[in-house]
């Protein structure tokens, strides 16, 4: 993986054409050009899995009062779910 310097020169390297295209992928990717969305909100797609938000609200709601079969059947769909999801990535090569 490179280091925030080695990403910073070999951006500087790129010829300006190319950082044009990189700088507008970055904005859509950011929502930079969106007033309703924020870096914030791309942030949170982007790294916040929302089978993972689930399983969290689960688990805090199981400390309110969920039983706990409803809990074990979140939980066991969130596992399922996302080793599929990771299965796929593999055999597709994405890391």
């Amino acid at each position: 993986m490179m280091s925030e310097q080695e990403i910073v020169e070999a951006v500087k390297e790129l010829p300006e054409e190319k950082k044009k295209s990189l700088s507008e992928k970055l904005a859509e990717e950011f929502y930079l050009n969106v007033k309703g969305k924020g870096i914030l909100d791309a942030v949170q797609e982007k790294m916040v899995s929302r089978k993972l938000l689930v399983f969290i609200v689960a688990t805090v709601l199981m400390w309110y009062g969920l039983d706990p079969e409803t809990w074990s059947t979140i939980a066991i769909i969130y596992i399922g779910s996302q080793s599929a999801v990771d299965v796929a990535k593999v055999l597709k090569g994405v890391q």
